[in-house]
């Protein structure tokens, strides 16, 4: 180290370091730049990775949502020339009695889609792990689960053919002495939504039960040690350790199930492709016929940019609902 400079005054005691060779502090540069390059790379290759599904996310979701939201002010039937309309067709869909109707009905199905399955697959979950056998504990998995892996649509056809004037439904109530019950299911206006919505419980029921079993899965099983020495019984335990520890499993079960009901479409179309009359119309079959077989292609969008607002309307509330304090 030398001093700043030879003579004597305030600054005798100050010194200045010797000076760096060239060649290290090219060295240290480079070294300071190795890490900003690897990170450099590093974003540029998660992109690389995230291009391909972004590019099919915008092709596939985000272009045709934004040909909807154009279509949608326009009257139009896919061939001859677009007419501006403005706001007219939203109109249409809050006023028009039909397309008014589809959307209850929708809601209707969540009774059936989401209450019913949901509160059933609880009360299973629970009294499965009563049992605690792992065999019969497998079984009722399976079984329970194998409707939901069937195709909605096939599910449709089978029920069909049950709630036939022939069918097994009509005979199983013959059998047991309710004879005056039997109807063509399908055929009459007061019972088939129902009927239809009897084909979403028997479908999301598995899913429900084995995604809370999952859940039981993880709750941890000295709670359950506690309340059974304090002398909880099972409705106790289920009401003070279950259903609380079970919180974010309900909430996937409902968000699902809701959205299945509210978009629904295979399962209505297969089996009374709304009918009859106008009685089972949900908005997914009410927009396949304005867009596929009426040419409302404007119309069409509406529905189905109303239908999306509405499914985002009831789920997001959910979500926060069920979200984990």
């Amino acid at each position: 180290m030398s001093s700043l400079d030879g003579s004597t005054g305030p600054l005798q005691g100050l010194t200045r370091p010797d000076p760096v060779p060239a060649g290290q502090a090219g060295q240290a540069d480079r070294d300071g730049q190795a890490p900003r390059s690897r990170r450099r790379k590093r974003n540029w290759s998660g992109w690389l990775f995230a291009a391909p599904a972004a590019l099919m996310y915008a092709v596939f979701v985000l272009r045709p949502l934004a040909a909807s939201i154009q279509y949608s002010f326009y009257d139009w039937d896919g061939i001859t020339v677009a007419t501006f309309v403005g706001l007219d067709n939203y109109v249409r869909v809050f006023t028009d009695p039909q397309l008014l109707s589809s959307i209850w009905h929708a809601f209707f199905l969540v009774i059936f889609f989401t209450v019913i399955p949901v509160s059933i697959a609880l009360l299973v979950a629970g009294l499965i792990r009563e049992l605690r056998s792992k065999g019969l504990g497998k079984l009722a998995q399976t079984l329970l689960f194998i409707p939901y892996v069937i195709p909605a649509a096939a599910a449709a056809i089978a029920w069909s053919w049950m709630y036939a004037t022939t069918g097994a439904v009509n005979q199983l109530l013959s059998v047991i002495g309710l004879e005056a019950v039997t109807r063509a299911w399908f055929g009459d206006p007061t019972w088939a939504l129902p009927a239809v919505g009897l084909i979403g419980t028997w479908i999301n029921l598995g899913f429900c039960t084995i995604l809370l079993m999952s859940g039981i899965g993880k709750i941890d099983t000295s709670l359950y040690e506690a309340a059974k020495l304090d002398g909880a019984g099972f409705f106790q335990t289920f009401r003070a350790i279950t259903l609380p520890g079970l919180r974010q499993e309900i909430g996937v079960c409902v968000t699902i199930t809701i959205i299945a009901a509210l978009a629904s479409f295979d399962i209505v179309f297969m089996s009374t492709q709304g009918g009859p009359g106008y009685s089972t119309m949900v908005p997914g079959v009410q927009v396949y016929q304005l867009g596929f077989t009426e040419s409302r292609i404007g119309l069409a969008s509406a529905l189905a940019l109303v239908l999306s607002g509405l499914v985002l309307a009831v789920i997001l509330p959910l979500q926060r609902l069920f979200r984990e304090k």
